[in-house]
């Protein structure tokens, strides 16, 4: 029985007030199967870039509007502690999803670049948040490198603390804490 069947079966036997609420977040920051992370890193880039206007890796890293034209998808699943930046033993099956996706990709293109963003939300002074989604994307890099493969060379970590905030507030908010991966290929040069 489906959860939803479950739910209404209780309704029906009037015993809906035992069924303990789930937070709204809950769903929303399931991790992504790595089918679906390949799926969303492997679309085409919004725009194309000619070969002569392509960038440095730096270069993409300060310009807002070429990365935002790569495709990507935001991992707002991998559970940090607080001002940490290390990843725990139960987070690293999500990091696994990510790398078997990178794999497959890299697969069929072995000069594949990957841009790891590292976010934190606006709780904290400026640079403590930079340095921590600095630290944070560095560490996404470092264990799909060391534990799962992925060539160093594919990988370009980068912190943005909380300069591009999904949900713009001065609170703590969930869904700002992520790590946002780009394929960005198609826009450097190498």
């Amino acid at each position: 029985m489906n959860r939803r069947n479950f739910i209404k079966s209780l309704a029906a036997a009037g015993a809906a007030a035992l069924v303990p609420t789930v937070p709204a977040f809950a769903a929303e920051a399931s991790s992504p199967a790595a089918a679906t992370i390949e799926r969303m890193l492997d679309r085409r880039p919004r725009h194309k870039i000619k070969r002569s206007a392509r960038v440095t890796i730096d270069q993409i890293k300060r310009n807002p509007r070429l990365r935002n034209m790569a495709p990507s998808i935001d991992i707002q699943s991998i559970n940090f502690a607080f001002g940490s930046s290390h990843i725990p033993p139960a987070e690293r099956w999500k990091v696994e999803q990510i790398a078997i996706a990178m794999r497959r990709i890299i697969r069929r293109n072995p000069h594949e670049v990957f841009m790891i963003e590292g976010h934190t939300d606006a709780v904290g002074s400026r640079s403590s948040n930079y340095a921590l989604s600095q630290a944070r994307a560095y560490e996404v890099a470092r264990l799909l490198n060391r534990r799962f493969g992925i060539a160093r060379r594919a990988l370009e970590p980068a912190g943005y603390g909380e300069d591009y905030l999904l949900v713009p507030t001065p609170n703590a908010e969930w869904r700002n804490r992520r790590v946002t991966l780009r394929r960005v290929t198609d826009f450097v040069t190498r």
